[in-house]
C-alpha cells in the first residue's frame, strides 16, 4: 500500500509539473510553430509516460515498431485491458498521438487538458449528431497525417481477454482511407486494476504490419473488424496475453 500511495503521489507531481510546459506550447503554436509545438508537446507527453512506466518499476518489451508508418496518418487499433494502455503507446509509438475519449472525462482535472493538447477528441456516445461529428473530426485528422488510436473493444477488457469489436469501431480507418497498424498490449491490467494496488509485472507492446485499407471494396469492408481482431489475437496468443 505505501508503494501505492507513493506511485501515486509521483505521478500527480509529474503530471502537474509537466502540463504548464504543455500549454505554453500549444499557446506558441497560435504563431505559426504549430507543427513543432505539436510535436514537442508530445514528447513532454512521451517522457511524462516512460517516467510513469519507471515508477511502476514494470520491464517493457517493445516488438514492431518497424512496423510504425514514419510519415502519413493512419488508425492504430488495439486491445483494450486497462487506463495504462494509453501510457505504453505514448511511451511507445514514436509519433504524436491522439485518441477518442467518452466526454466524461472531460469533467477530470489533467486529462481535460491533455486528451485536447494531445489531438484527442471527446465523445458524446449518447447524441449520434454530435458523435457523428467527433468521428469526421478524427478523420479529417487522420487525412491531414495525424495519427488516432482507436479501442475496438468499445470498453476495457480488465482480464477478460480480447471481447469482440464494435460494429463501426474501425470507420476511422475505412473513411479516411488510412491504413490499420493493429497493437497488442499485455500486462497492463495487471499494473494496478486488477488489485487496486501497484505492481511491477511485465507489460509489452507488439505492432503488427499495417492493414491497407484503401484497396478494399466497400463491400468487403464489413470483414475488416475480424482481419483485424484475429491479428490482435494471434499476438496475444505469442505474447502470452488474455
Amino acid at each position: 500500500m505505501v508503494r501505492t500511495i507513493f506511485s501515486f503521489f509521483l505521478f500527480g507531481l509529474g503530471s502537474f509539473i509537466v502540463t504548464f510546459p504543455a500549454i505554453l506550447c500549444f499557446l506558441l503554436s497560435f504563431l505559426g510553430l504549430k507543427r513543432p509545438m505539436k510535436y514537442l508537446i508530445y514528447k513532454i507527453a512521451q517522457g511524462w509516460s516512460r517516467m510513469v512506466i519507471a515508477i511502476t518499476g514494470c520491464p517493457l518489451t517493445v516488438s514492431g515498431r518497424e512496423h510504425i508508418p514514419r510519415k502519413g496518418g493512419f488508425c492504430l487499433a488495439g486491445n483494450h485491458n486497462s487506463i495504462f494502455d494509453i501510457v505504453l503507446l505514448l511511451a511507445t509509438v514514436g509519433r504524436p498521438v491522439g485518441f477518442i475519449a467518452k466526454k466524461e472525462l472531460a469533467a477530470v482535472p489533467i486529462l481535460n487538458i491533455w486528451i485536447p493538447l494531445l489531438g484527442g477528441l471527446f465523445i458524446d456516445r449518447n447524441n449520434i449528431r454530435k458523435a457523428i461529428g467527433t468521428i469526421n473530426e478524427g478523420i479529417g485528422r487522420i487525412k491531414s497525417g495525424g495519427v488516432m488510436i482507436v479501442f475496438p473493444e468499445g470498453t476495457r477488457s480488465k482480464g477478460r481477454g480480447l471481447l469482440p469489436f464494435k460494429p463501426g469501431s474501425l470507420k476511422l480507418a475505412t473513411k479516411s482511407g488510412a491504413p490499420i497498424v493493429p497493437v497488442a498490449i499485455t500486462g497492463s491490467y495487471d499494473v494496478f486494476e486488477k488489485t487496486k494496488r501497484v505492481h511491477s509485472g511485465p507489460v509489452s507492446v507488439t505492432f503488427a504490419a499495417p492493414i491497407a485499407t484503401n484497396t478494399i471494396p466497400a463491400e468487403d469492408r464489413g470483414d475488416l473488424p475480424d482481419q483485424v481482431h484475429a491479428v490482435i489475437g494471434g499476438m496475444l496468443k505469442k505474447t502470452g496475453g488474455p
